[in-house]
């Protein structure tokens, strides 16, 4: 069998991995039903959806030519370094900082991945992106996020 597309096998067969691993994962955790799903409910279903995706994609791989065979390019490290260093900041400092703080830091973090930085598209993701988490989450959702850093907190 010959790969048609490297591009798309090797992303396919991440996607493939990464949604089996999940529904897997899932199974541990109870169900529930359609009516009151439990928390294996989501994990599980967005793991097989994934784990379809990838089948699709790796078929696609395996059975359309693409000219050239859609060879795969480079790592490219700093913005993947740089993506999950912000996953980990927010990980990190949400408890600490609180969501006023510690979105525009994930933010900043994130933003300079690219090759098209601009400190004016920060600030405004920034301070819609703090406004609508503080609207959906905290005011709407009633969970129990800290807003302002704890040594601000009344």
């Amino acid at each position: 069998m010959k790969i048609k597309s490297q591009r798309d096998f090797w992303s396919g067969l991440m996607f493939l991995g990464v949604g089996v691993a999940f529904a897997w994962g899932a199974t541990s955790y109870t169900f529930g039903d359609s009516a009151r799903p439990g928390p294996g409910y989501f994990p599980f279903g967005l793991g097989v959806l994934l784990a379809l995706l990838g089948g699709f994609v790796l078929f696609k791989a395996l059975t359309l030519e693409s000219e050239g065979g859609d060879p795969v390019g480079p790592i490219a490290w700093r913005p993947l370094l740089l993506v999950v260093a912000a996953v980990v900041v927010f990980g990190l400092a949400l408890p600490r900082l609180g969501l006023a703080c510690t979105l525009p830091l994930t933010i900043l973090v994130a933003s300079l991945a690219s090759d098209e930085f601009r400190w004016r598209d920060v600030l405004v993701s920034s301070l819609v992106l703090t406004v609508g988490s503080w609207a959906l989450f905290i005011l709407g959702l009633k969970l129990n996020i800290p807003l302002w850093p704890i040594y601000l907190a009344v």
